[in-house]
């Protein structure tokens, strides 16, 4: 499975962005696939995950009601809309693939930098 990440940015604090994920290789709707971001010096965390029929997943409170998550099959793409950006959403953004439901990520792409400036 092959990743490619794009849409990261400069944005200012309450701005938006949609990072995309364009995923090669594997039958897309076989694949799980969710987002993750590590800030600097900061471990690499949960975001966002979509099942194979579309079922979002959000990571904590702070990110419902901003961050949504969607996938295209015509385009083999998911893609991670962020509203409301705020400093703390500053991180590089990882997309990762899986093919066992419940089993880990373990395919990764490279990651697509996001800052929000205040």
């Amino acid at each position: 499975v092959q990743l490619q990440a794009s849409g990261g940015g400069l944005v200012q604090a309450g701005g938006s962005l949609t990072l995309s994920c364009a995923a090669s290789g594997h039958p897309f709707n076989r694949l799980g696939m969710g987002w993750y971001r590590q800030a600097p010096g900061g471990e690499r965390e949960f975001v966002a995950g979509i099942s194979r029929s579309g079922s979002v997943t959000l990571a904590n409170d702070s990110e419902k009601g901003r961050f949504t998550m969607f996938r295209d099959s015509g385009k083999n793409t998911v893609y991670l809309q962020m509203n409301s950006l705020k400093p703390e959403d500053t991180a590089v953004y990882y997309c990762g693939a899986k093919t066992i439901l419940t089993g880990p990520y373990v395919y990764w792409g490279q990651g697509t930098q996001v800052t929000v400036s205040s």
